[in-house]
């Protein structure tokens, strides 16, 4: 399991921690910003993911199709 901690630093902030790292370490944290560039959602699709996640628990409801496990959800993250 992959854990992940989300942290909000200003620019200065982190230029200043950045600052404090070897080149080697700099390397990898510029390779891990432009990696982990965070997707935003519109208004739009947010609302089309809720609509569909309110679909599945209406398919739910009426026997239609079966949900996993919190069990088999965690295996999966």
């Amino acid at each position: 399991m992959q854990a992940t901690l989300k942290v909000r630093l200003s620019v200065k902030k982190l230029a200043e921690l950045a600052r404090q790292l070897s080149p080697k370490e700099k390397s990898k944290l510029i390779a891990l910003l432009q990696e982990e560039e965070e997707e935003y959602m519109t208004k739009e699709e947010l609302v089309e993911r809720i609509k569909e996640g309110l679909e599945e628990v209406k398919l739910y409801k009426e026997g239609k199709i079966k949900l996993r496990t919190l069990k088999e959800f965690l295996a999966d993250v």
